[in-house]
């Protein structure tokens, strides 16, 4: 099994909001990427990487920086939205390797904003809902967040929520543990059985 097999992308994005609608003229746009590198095979993380991306056509509102901690300030020192999908593609094999977010929404905004924008989408066509693989893993009713999803299986949550590298981090712990069980797709070594809490 090459690196790119075994090596899995795990993204997690957070994007200008608003309590409430956006502001006439204004649409939701990816202000930080995270990514936590997982090996699947060796059932670990072996790297974290963040990126701050610089909003064109939005502010960060009130809401968002208490949600998220980033600032407008800081969000405008980061890189346009074009050159972090360069970035991704260039530091992380986005094209090859699979990749996996907390649920379907990360992978919703990138097609959004590459369509929007001259970006080039950056991943390939292999993406997992890490959100649904657990629900289906512990029979549950209804999909949880990954703050529900950490505590039901006793892991801490590491960081500040609801900022993109810490959640790509913590959804990266909930993707080994699914793994250790058997229940994370095309996971090697184990077979696939239902998971219990």
């Amino acid at each position: 099994m090459g690196d790119d097999g075994r090596l899995l992308n795990v993204v997690d994005v957070e994007a200008t909001c608003w309590d409430g609608s956006p502001p006439a003229g204004q649409s939701s746009e990816i202000i930080e990427i995270g990514v936590t590198v997982v090996d699947i095979v060796a059932r670990m993380r072996v790297s974290r990487h963040r990126i701050l991306v610089r909003p064109e056509r939005s502010t960060v509102s009130p809401f968002c920086s208490q949600l998220t901690g980033l600032t407008q300030t800081e969000v405008d020192s980061g890189i346009s939205f074009e050159e972090a999908c360069r970035s991704l593609a260039a530091l992380h094999a986005t094209g090859r390797r699979a990749w996996a977010s907390w649920g379907d929404y990360d992978r919703k905004q990138f097609l959004r904003q590459c369509e929007a924008t001259s970006a080039d989408y950056p991943f390939g066509p292999r993406h997992i809902n890490a959100k649904a693989v657990f629900a289906t893993a512990f029979d549950l009713p209804r999909p949880v967040g990954m703050a529900r999803a950490l505590d039901m299986v006793g892991l801490p949550l590491e960081g500040r929520h609801h900022r993109g590298d810490d959640d790509a981090w913590n959804i990266a712990a909930l993707v080994l543990h699914l793994a250790e069980r058997g229940n994370w797709p095309g996971s090697p070594g184990r077979p696939a059985h239902r998971a219990h809490p």
